[in-house]
């Protein structure tokens, strides 16, 4: 099994722009998705060690819906932050490029769905993220 999948992009922004669209949820709630017939109506995040990650993501339809609960386990604000989410952990880096940001997820694997399916859809939330931040 493969050890962590990991997604990247680079975004036409300052490291500091980046983290806050990333980590606050009046941001979090417009880019927080893979796929335009979703949405993500709700997201609260208390970034301290310990603290939790709340959030709810839809379909437009109203035809499924879930919530993702997470809690942080390493904090280095405006770096880099690890979380875990039921018996996986994620790793997220913020690194400055020539005034723009790469940000590097990497996550553990979930065993319900290929790992392909899996790296396309959270390299869809990051490219989404791209545009949000790009064009706000």
């Amino acid at each position: 099994m493969i050890n962590k999948i990991t997604v990247s992009a680079t975004v036409n922004a300052d490291k500091s722009a980046v983290w806050d669209c990333y980590t606050n949820p009046e941001h979090i709630i417009h880019w927080n998705f893979a796929d335009p017939s979703w949405h993500y109506p709700k997201a609260e995040n208390h970034m301290t060690i310990g603290g939790k990650y709340n959030a709810r993501m839809e379909a437009k339809d109203g035809s499924f819906g879930f919530d993702f609960e997470a809690y942080y386990t390493k904090i280095d604000m405006g770096n880099s932050y690890s979380y875990g989410f039921g018996d996986r952990f994620c790793d997220v880096r913020f690194n400055s490029i020539d005034g723009q940001t790469e940000i590097i997820v990497s996550f553990d694997p979930e065993t319900e769905n290929p790992i392909e399916l899996q790296q396309n859809g959270w390299q869809a939330i990051l490219n989404n993220f791209k545009s949000y931040v790009e064009s706000h």
